[in-house]
C-alpha cells in the first residue's frame, strides 16, 4: 500500500482524496474525502483573470488540506488545476500560492489529461461487471468545461470542450452589474441550449460519443441531480455512488430546477450551497447529452478525476 494525496481544483471546487492505494490489487482506501465550494472560476470567462477573492478562497483550502495530509502522512502529493487555470492569464500568482502552501506545484493539466484522470477514476471498478456493457462514455460536467471520453479498458477518444455549470451560469444568467436572473427566461435558457448543441455537434465530430452502451457521469451537477432523483433527505454518497437514474427523470428535474427560484432550490438540503445559483445549467447538459445519444439511463460515479489523481501517483 502507498499512502496518497490528491487534489482536483476545478472552477468550482477543489477536492482532497488521502487514500492508501494497491497497484495490484486495484484497491483504493478512502482515508480522508472532502470537498470545498471556492469558485475559483469567478468572472474568468469575462475578465480573462482569476479574482483575488476567488484566489483567497483558494488558498484558505488548500491550508486546511495541508493540515489534513500532514496529519494522514501521506507519502506522496498531486495537485492538479483543470479549466479555470487554464484560462486565467494570471495563473502564476494561482501556482505560487500553492506551492507556497503545500509544497507542490500546481499541474495545470489539457483537457485530454483531465478526460484520462476522470475515466480511470470512474471506470476502474466498473470493468469486469456483467450489468455494465461497454464501450463507456464518461461525462465529466464541471464548472468551465465538459469532458467526454469513450473508451473500454482505456481511453480510445476524448475532447474537452468549454460548456460547464458555472461559465454557462455566467456567460447567460449574469448581467452586466452582476444580478442574477431566477429564474431564467426562455430566451435565456435557449442561448445555454445552442451552446451546449453547437458543442455537442463538434464532440461528435471528433468523438464516437453515439457508439457507447453506457454513460457514466461525473462531478457535482451530476451526483446533485442524482441526490434529487433518489429522493435524499441529506446528501449520501453510498446511496449516490453507481446509481441509475432514468433520462426521464432528469428530465423532469432539470424543468424544475430552470423554473424554480433560489430560495426553492436553496430548501433543498442536497444542493450544496456554492451549486445553488448553477445546477440548473449542469443539469441542462446533462439531459442534453442524454438526449444527444439516446441513453435511456446515466449510471453515476462518485469516483471520477479525484481517484483517476490517486492511482497516477500511486
Amino acid at each position: 500500500m502507498t499512502r496518497v494525496a490528491a487534489i482536483d481544483c476545478g472552477t468550482n471546487s477543489i477536492r482532497l482524496l488521502v487514500a492508501d492505494a494497491n497497484p495490484e490489487t486495484g484497491e483504493l482506501v478512502d482515508l480522508d474525502r472532502r470537498m470545498t465550494i471556492v469558485r475559483l472560476g469567478q468572472g474568468v470567462d469575462k475578465t480573462g483573470r482569476l479574482a483575488p477573492e476567488a484566489l483567497e478562497r483558494t488558498f484558505a483550502a488548500c491550508r486546511e488540506y495541508a493540515a489534513v495530509i500532514k496529519e494522514h502522512g501521506a507519502e506522496k502529493v498531486r495537485f492538479v488545476a483543470t479549466s479555470a487555470s487554464r484560462d486565467a492569464s494570471n495563473r502564476d500568482d494561482f501556482v505560487r500560492g500553492v506551492l507556497d502552501i503545500l509544497g507542490v506545484e500546481p499541474e495545470v493539466i489539457t483537457g485530454d489529461q483531465e478526460a484520462e484522470f476522470s475515466f480511470t477514476g470512474a471506470t476502474k471498478e466498473l470493468t469486469g461487471r456483467d450489468d455494465v456493457a461497454e464501450p463507456y462514455l464518461v461525462v465529466d460536467i464541471g464548472g468551465g468545461s465538459t469532458e467526454f471520453v469513450v473508451g473500454t479498458d482505456t481511453v480510445e477518444r476524448a475532447l474537452s470542450v468549454d460548456v460547464g455549470c458555472v461559465r454557462m451560469t455566467e456567460r447567460h444568467l449574469v448581467a452586466e452589474d452582476g444580478t442574477v436572473t431566477d429564474p431564467p427566461t426562455p430566451a435565456q435558457i435557449e442561448a445555454i441550449r445552442a451552446d451546449i448543441t453547437e458543442a455537442l455537434d463538434r464532440v461528435t465530430q471528433l468523438v464516437p460519443i453515439t457508439s457507447a452502451r453506457t454513460l457514466v457521469g461525473l462531478a457535482g451537477s451530476v451526483t446533485t441531480v442524482a441526490a434529487l432523483a433518489l429522493g435524499l433527505d441529506a446528501y449520501d454518497s453510498a446511496a449516490i455512488h453507481h446509481s441509475r437514474i432514468p433520462f426521464e427523470k432528469v428530465a423532469e428535474l432539470t424543468d424544475w430546477l430552470l423554473a424554480s427560484t433560489h430560495a426553492e432550490r436553496a430548501a433543498k438540503p442536497v444542493i450544496h450551497p456554492g451549486r445553488v445559483d448553477v445546477i440548473a445549467s449542469g443539469a441542462l447538459v446533462l439531459r442534453l447529452i442524454m438526449e444527444w445519444i439516446g441513453a435511456r439511463e446515466v449510471v453515476v460515479s462518485e469516483h471520477d478525476i479525484l481517484d483517476g489523481i490517486a492511482w497516477s501517483v500511486a
